[in-house]
């Protein structure tokens, strides 16, 4: 875990961001957790891997893998998924469990990131691509625009890849969601993230439990064969009720995949770990799910919104 003290830092388009996305809290007297034995993280040093950071850096391209500090990096890239973030490396939210930083980019868009993300894409030689951004509040469309350009350009240059597109809220406005829904996109995910009583505590108040799950809805209300995705962590607080609870209210709002995994703190400053969940109880969770008529659940203790997401292609038989 990284226990630096957060600082603000200037970022390569002059932005100044919050390292980490959170300042120094009292959350920070508050001990670790002993991780337990089963936590464990696959390192794949591969030729795949080298390649892929390689692009990844060589074109300056920003990825949830290395903004979010995510475990699994080494074994997605050696499988040849990447998650794309596009908007820049500053989001204008700060949840208490995020380590991307925070700030106000002030409107600054890359007009050539998504000709940049393309050709990444088609360099990297991807079947199955995700694409997923920082809260982009400072923007009128919260930057679903430059997300439906991304997308369509992707279309363009390899037209039988799959897009997958992990979304901010966009505050709900339809608009916007429509915007990136006609962009060709096969995957729409949008991350509840916590169950209700601990959304306050854990999200950024611009955020919102009913207004995640109402945006998941309206995008399969508005094109009805999108693939609807969302994502719960576990080891916040939450009682085995209210997991049940949250699964069952995403299944009402006709979401179709569904992953889970466990909060690990990034920092000593983001919220600590309330309870380690092992490998059987995510299995336990896993078959609660998909008896409830989940089409796709991906749960492990390493599991992330993104993790091995090509997983899913088979859902799209394409040639």
């Amino acid at each position: 875990m990284n226990n630096l003290i957060p600082m603000k830092v200037i970022k390569e388009n002059g932005t100044v961001a919050i390292k980490n996305g959170i300042k120094a809290n009292l959350n920070r007297n508050i001990p670790n957790l002993r991780k337990p034995t089963w936590l464990r993280v696959k390192y794949s040093d591969t030729k795949k891997y080298r390649e892929i950071k390689a692009i990844v850096h060589e074109r300056n391209l920003h990825t949830v893998c290395e903004e979010a500090l995510c475990p699994n990096i080494s074994e997605c890239w050696s499988h040849g998924t990447a998650t794309f973030m596009l908007l820049g490396s500053v989001c204008t939210r700060a949840c208490k469990f995020c380590a991307v930083d925070t700030g106000n980019p002030k409107g600054k868009v890359d007009v050539k990131e998504p000709d940049k993300v393309a050709d990444s894409i088609r360099l990297m030689n991807l079947k199955y691509a995700v694409l997923t951004s920082v809260n982009r509040d400072d923007l009128d469309d919260g930057g679903a625009g430059h997300y439906a350009k991304t997308v369509e350009a992707v279309k363009r240059k390899t037209p039988k890849v799959i897009v997958e597109a992990l979304v901010p809220d966009f505050l709900g406005v339809e608009s916007s969601i429509e915007r990136l829904l006609d962009s060709g996109v096969e995957v729409f995910g949008q991350n509840v993230e916590t169950v209700k009583r601990l959304t306050s505590r854990v999200r950024d108040p611009r955020a919102g439990y009913e207004q995640t799950l109402d945006v998941l809805r309206y995008a399969k209300e508005y094109r009805k064969n999108i693939v609807t995705k969302t994502s719960l962590m576990f080891g916040l607080g939450e009682t085995s009720e209210e997991i049940i609870d949250t699964l069952q209210d995403i299944k009402d709002n006709r979401v179709d995949i569904l992953t889970l995994g466990q909060y690990l703190r990034p920092t000593i400053n983001h919220l600590p770990i309330e309870k380690w969940y092992s490998p059987k109880e995510f299995n336990t969770y896993k078959e609660i799910a998909l008896d409830m008529g989940f089409l796709e659940v991906a749960s492990g203790p390493m599991v992330r919104s993104s993790y091995r997401a090509d997983k899913i292609a088979y859902l799209f038989n394409k040639k």
